[in-house]
């Protein structure tokens, strides 16, 4: 990805082409909060897991809630009225309380924090939207999406569905080194606007894996059904810890060699479903302010490679997310017209774990630090559990993963 220019981050509004008495305020205004975004982002990313959890009972659950709300505010950038009203306020936004350029400002700064060159994770995330080619994508728009966010808009052929398909995932294949092969595998002649997005991300354990630790293992999807798996084993590994009585959960941060870490919360048997009802911003201020460097003497984590795909035109509208997708959508911003809706909102993520590191569309880490001298502690990963990645530097939530079953 392109690393966006200061100059476009600082003057949000001159690209955004708000009236004169918005520029004026401009040097007023404060910068974005980075705490204030990131807990909207969180809020986002426990709502939409919530979702994609209810329809996917008992199933892997992979998602970048970063990259999804990337490519629902480029779409807002062409939306009016209602339809952008919605779509704000899908991603817990309100337009009252935040103005529409601070939201597009605060979000180019986190993508320009993630593109920094040198640092030993790498995050590399896009967007494409593609539009039939009878109607003609405003130049206005086309600038904003590549000026702000770096997103590409084109045309397509969709009354060649084949063709605008492969030419669709020839080109995902190719911006995640081939992890995502086939992001798209249906369109219609009915399709009018795609909206493509991706995330790479590649990152090796700030400490490896001994390979021959790994031996084959339960993993318990239930109380009666187990599957094998190879399980992989830490030992003598320091890091920040927390034991939530309330929810009965074990919650470990594990880092990467770079800026992103991982939390693991493992559920006591039988209590899954509470500590998900309970995923709120709150939760995870709660849990991080609360974890504190603990000697585990032993941590077992399955290898596994996990892929889920989402259409996520019938997950948004539970979200509030509605217009965009039907007749009464107002996306003049894009084409000048009002008769174009969006048909496909399609993400997909692949999540590998391996003994010496991840190369995937999304990612786990891990961490070691000073310990104390306590009782021993084992914990197994051997029953469902949740991991959520962030970036350190923003507190961006950049994945979410519930993995119910490694061998599926």
């Amino acid at each position: 990805m392109a690393e966006i220019s200061p100059d476009v981050l600082c003057q949000p509004d001159d690209i955004l082409g708000r009236d004169t008495a918005v520029q004026e305020n401009q040097n007023n205004r404060t910068p974005v909060d980075n705490l204030a975004l990131s807990s909207t982002n969180t809020d986002f990313t426990f709502s939409l897991y919530k979702e994609l959890a209810l329809k996917n009972p008992d199933r892997n659950v992979v998602f970048s809630p970063f990259s999804i709300s990337i490519a629902l505010a480029i779409l807002s950038l062409g939306a009016r009225s209602k339809t952008l009203e919605e779509i704000l306020g899908g991603l817990k936004f309100s337009l009252t309380e935040t103005p529409e350029a601070d939201i597009h400002q605060g979000f180019g700064h986190l993508l320009h924090m993630l593109s920094q060159p040198g640092d030993q994770v790498k995050i590399n995330t896009g967007s494409m939207m593609l539009v039939e080619k009878r109607l003609q994508i405003l130049a206005e728009f086309k600038e904003k999406a590549r000026a702000l966010y770096q997103a590409e808009v084109s045309t397509a052929d969709f009354q060649q569905p084949h063709e605008a398909k492969k030419n669709i995932n020839d080109y995902v294949n190719k911006q995640t080194k081939g992890k995502i092969k086939e992001l798209i595998s249906d369109l219609d002649e009915r399709t009018v606007m795609v909206l493509v997005n991706y995330i790479y991300f590649k990152g090796k354990w700030k400490r490896p894996f001994e390979p021959h630790f790994t031996y084959e293992s339960d993993f318990y999807l239930d109380k009666k059904r187990s599957v094998k798996v190879p399980m992989m084993h830490h030992t003598s590994l320091t890091t920040p810890y927390f034991w939530d009585e309330d929810l009965s959960c074990s919650v470990v941060e594990l880092k990467y060699t770079g800026n992103a870490s991982a939390l693991f919360i493992l559920p006591d048997e039988g209590r899954m479903q509470q500590v998900e009802a309970s995923l709120q911003p709150e939760t995870l201020k709660k849990w991080k302010d609360s974890l504190r460097s603990r000697k585990i003497d032993d941590l077992y984590m399955p290898k596994f490679s996990i892929s889920t795909d989402y259409s996520l035109e019938n997950i948004l509208p539970q979200l509030g997310i509605r217009e965009v997708f039907s007749t009464q959508a107002d996306l003049s911003g894009i084409a000048g017209a009002k008769d174009l809706r969006v048909s496909q909102v399609v993400h997909k993520a692949v999540l590998d774990v391996a003994e010496t590191g991840t190369e995937a569309a999304a990612a786990i880490g891990w961490s070691c630090g000073i310990g104390s001298i306590l009782n021993p502690l084992t914990i197994k990963l051997n029953r469902p559990f949740l991991m959520m990645i962030s970036d350190t530097n923003t507190q961006t939530p950049l994945f979410m993963a519930k993995v119910t079953n490694p061998k599926e």
